[in-house]
């Protein structure tokens, strides 16, 4: 059987990898074709998977929804056109018979229906907790926002219950349990984001006698998260440093002015291999941090990138890397994070993230807001990089705040394994199984 997997956008392209990687190793493994929507869809490189039609990255890099310039520049570039040609491709390949795995948002979906294939969805761009909680609807939300019952309009919900749609992957237990309300094949199976960060099991720290000693000596790890998009990400990374100053003098004047013992920080900066670290190197030495060896700071981090430099700072160390983003996930007590993915997938280890509004086009202040709805308690939005410090000391001593927090994280995000549970399931119910 042959599977037409349809994705539109980096981070979709990725998930729909992780799927494919799970189909790929079912016994009655499908042949698989692919053909992102937005962007190369460089991600499938990585699996060998066939492209069927045309691809191209569009000036907004698929940010069209951010604002309207950059749908304007889109169409200038021409969106439409390409939209038309692929959408043929899409057309061409079900007149052979097969099935349709749609990533993303109404635009896969709306192809998937056009083929007249069978198909199935995982929904990533949408959550009900952008308008609700648990507990309800979130406060002071406009009337319209969700005025049909859902977060999801009419028109895609018929597209979600269309008879040739044959399962439905929310990216999470609210919302699939209110599109179920609608007659929906929809599955609670979690989050793929979550997939492939391994989970270190320390033993129980009760176990070691020493165990609040060592605790209270060792340092405290902020993970510094900018995003992945050049040029946004070289200014949501000046706007992080100045977080980090704020930091680390108030750590230090803490030290100082001899207050309980303050532990040393240790900054961990995940960096996008497509990012020039010449640049981010500029910024830091501009702020009086200085290029140390890795062995001399000591940080007793297994990092595995022989690329990572080292920079001190008062009492403070912060390393930079582009092949230890899992490490810099694991081992950071919170974040200062400028991200998508990358803050989703901190929070869902049940950390708290401290966000800054930037510039966009991506991590805009309207994403920044839209992003703390989503993830609730666990991203905790400032308008300044001057008042991160305050909420890193507030975090530091309210326990029942992280408890919150960790528990809020891993509810929303769910548990790894997602992919393997979605390709079982899209399997059984496309009758590849």
């Amino acid at each position: 059987m042959q599977l037409l997997c349809l994705s539109n956008g980096h981070g979709e392209d990725i998930i729909a990898v992780r799927i494919l990687e799970e189909l790929q190793a079912h016994p009655n493994a499908p042949e698989v074709a692919a053909l992102p929507l937005v962007g190369e869809g460089r991600a499938y490189s990585q699996l060998e998977v066939p492209i069927i039609g045309t691809v191209r990255t569009m000036p907004s890099g698929g940010f069209v929804y951010m604002e309207g310039r950059q749908l304007l520049r889109d169409l200038r570039g021409g969106l439409l056109q390409l939209a038309w040609t692929q959408l043929k491709a899409v057309r061409r390949w079900s007149q052979k018979g097969g099935v349709i795995l749609a990533v993303g948002d109404i635009v896969p979906l709306l192809f998937a229906w056009f083929s007249g294939a069978p198909y199935a969805f995982v929904a990533t761009a949408k959550s009900e907790y952008y308008i609700r909680d648990e507990s309800g609807r979130l406060p002071n939300r406009p009337r319209w926002d969700g005025w049909s019952g859902s977060v999801y309009l009419p028109w895609e919900r018929w597209l979600m219950s269309h008879p040739r749609c044959q399962a439905v992957f929310p990216r999470d237990s609210l919302t699939t349990e209110i599109l179920k309300h609608w007659s929906i094949p929809a599955f609670d199976f979690g989050n793929p984001m979550m997939d492939k960060i391994e989970l270190e099991h320390p033993e129980p720290k009760f176990y070691d006698p020493d165990a609040e000693v060592k605790e209270m000596q060792r340092s405290l790890i902020i993970t510094l998260l900018p995003g992945s998009r050049e040029p946004e990400a070289y200014e949501n990374w000046q706007q992080i440093i100045l977080a980090v100053a704020g930091i680390v003098d108030t750590f230090q004047e803490q030290s100082t002015l001899s207050s309980p013992a303050t532990p040393p920080l240790l900054f961990l900066s995940a960096i996008a291999p497509a990012l020039n670290p010449e640049t981010l190197r500029e910024t830091l030495e501009s702020q009086g941090w200085v290029e140390e060896s890795i062995e001399s700071t000591a940080t007793n981090l297994k990092l595995s990138d022989p690329t990572a430099v080292a920079f001190t700072h008062k009492n403070a160390t912060l390393i930079l890397t582009q092949d230890d983003y899992n490490l810099c996930l694991l081992q950071g007590d919170c974040a200062i994070a400028m991200a998508g993915t990358a803050t989703e997938q901190f929070i869902g280890l049940g950390k708290p993230a401290i966000a800054i509004p930037g510039n966009g086009p991506q991590f805009t202040p309207a994403f920044a807001e839209a992003q703390t709805r989503l993830l609730g308690p666990s991203l905790i939005l400032v308008q300044q990089p001057e008042g991160v410090a305050g909420i890193v000391e507030q975090l530091l001593h309210d326990p029942d705040w992280l408890q919150l927090i960790g528990e809020n994280g891993r509810r929303r995000m769910g548990e790894p394994g997602a992919a393997r549970r979605i390709a079982n399931c899209f399997m059984e119910r496309t009758q590849l199984g």
